[in-house]
């Protein structure tokens, strides 16, 4: 079944959008659903734990190279097969998780697993942009985000309640199950959004190139690194919350939890209302303006946690920090995509490889600091802020005309 982007059914696009967030949201859950075994995993293997974040490690590497290999290949033979290919590899994976017998077994399986959820991260964007006109791409996101958001909220509490009750083995196979049921969806309501385009070529020289094209591509460097940013600034903040909460501010663990629950909370409603603003508004002009108040902010964030640090103050600052990236990262994704119509899996899949890298990146810098201070926090929101607003306010100075292709 194929799409005509001429035949508009409203109906039919939100059950799309709905099988999309789901499938965006499987990169996540597979990150957050399995931390509460961390100890339990570490005992069985009788390793450390911080050996069994190896298998977090092998996860982030897999996640961003699998993006960059199903770009052209879902440019080439369409978004439907190699989707339900990547399914079904996630699947496997998730079984032999499950039938790991060493921590070197489960890192590998781990890296697989990442390969086939990165095949539903791909798609999502680049169905969203084959669909949906230039104008409402960024509103399309943004309900993907509602759908995306509230992965890191449930899974933790879903893959708790597993290992408390089952052990940690069961969370893979609930990840199995989960990734079967998404199989189903995608081959009973998914449409293939494309033409398959057999010119495209998929010898390393020729992806290298064509992913090289799309990054100097000014509109597309632009916007997608100025999210990048925005999105290690996110990452920075979740690495680094369970340190500033429960080490700084002696939270307990279940407190802590009804925390990050209510700040990821912020990050859905800014995306959500980010939908209603986009029918009024120009969508370059809110992305600024927001990058501009989330300088402000990391700016009150860093001088509130150099002097004695106020828990309200600093709880308030984070929650309107995220609010404001739930409408950074759908509008800046919408406005790098717009440039492409036939490349739209490749750049939509380097989107997300840099989305991921920058994250990491921002992540381990802020596990250097060891000190039980908010300031390095500070700066890395300020850093990562402020170079994303730059580079805004630098394409919106230069007002160039970018041609589509």
């Amino acid at each position: 079944m194929n799409y005509t982007p001429g035949e508009r059914n409203k109906k039919k696009e939100y059950i799309i959008l709905l099988v999309l967030g789901t499938l965006i949201a499987l990169g996540p859950f597979s990150i957050d659903s399995y931390l509460p075994g961390f100890e339990n995993i570490a005992e069985d293997f009788n390793i450390s734990v911080a050996k069994v974040g190896l298998t977090l490690t092998s996860y982030f590497i897999g996640i961003s190279l699998g993006q960059m290999a199903y770009g052209p290949i879902m440019d080439k033979f369409g978004r439907k097969r190699p989707l339900q290919i990547g399914l079904v590899i996630y699947i496997l994976a998730a079984l032999a998780c499950y039938y790991s017998p060493n921590l070197t077994f489960l890192i590998i399986s781990r890296f697989f697993l990442a390969l086939g959820a990165s095949a539903g991260m791909v798609a999502s964007k680049a169905i969203v942009r084959d669909i949906f006109p230039v104008e409402e791409v960024a509103g399309a996101i943004s309900i993907l985000m509602l759908i995306m958001g509230g992965a890191p909220i449930i899974a933790p509490t879903i893959g708790g309640f597993i290992i408390q009750s089952y052990g940690w083995p069961i969370v893979f196979l609930f990840m199995g199950g989960f990734a079967v049921l998404m199989l189903i969806s995608v081959s009973s309501f998914l449409p293939e959004s494309i033409t398959p385009d057999n010119k495209v070529q998929l010898t390393p020289k020729s992806v290298l190139k064509n992913y090289y094209g799309i990054l100097i591509h000014p509109k597309f460097r632009n916007f997608a690194f100025a999210g990048s940013f925005a999105i290690g600034a996110m990452f920075s903040y979740i690495s680094s919350a369970p340190k500033l909460f429960m080490n700084i501010f002696d939270l307990s663990q279940s407190e802590f939890g009804i925390l990050f629950g209510i700040n990821a909370g912020g990050l859905i409603l800014g995306s959500q209302i980010n939908r209603f603003v986009l029918k009024k508004f120009n969508i370059l002009k809110i992305t600024i303006i927001n990058s501009v108040l989330l300088v402000i902010l990391s700016f009150l964030f860093l001088i509130a946690g150099s002097f004695d640090p106020n828990f309200y103050v600093i709880v308030i600052l984070i929650f309107l920090i995220l609010f404001l990236l739930g409408f950074q990262n759908p509008n800046t994704t919408a406005l790098s995509l717009t440039p492409f119509t036939k490349r739209a899996g490749r750049a939509s899949a380097l989107i997300g490889s840099m989305k991921m890298i920058l994250g990491a990146l921002a992540s381990f810098v802020v596990s250097l600091f060891h000190s039980d201070s908010i300031v390095p926090l500070g700066i890395i929101l300020l850093v990562s802020l402020g170079i994303s607003s730059l580079l805004l306010f630098q394409y919106s100075a230069k007002n160039k005309q970018i041609k589509e292709y």
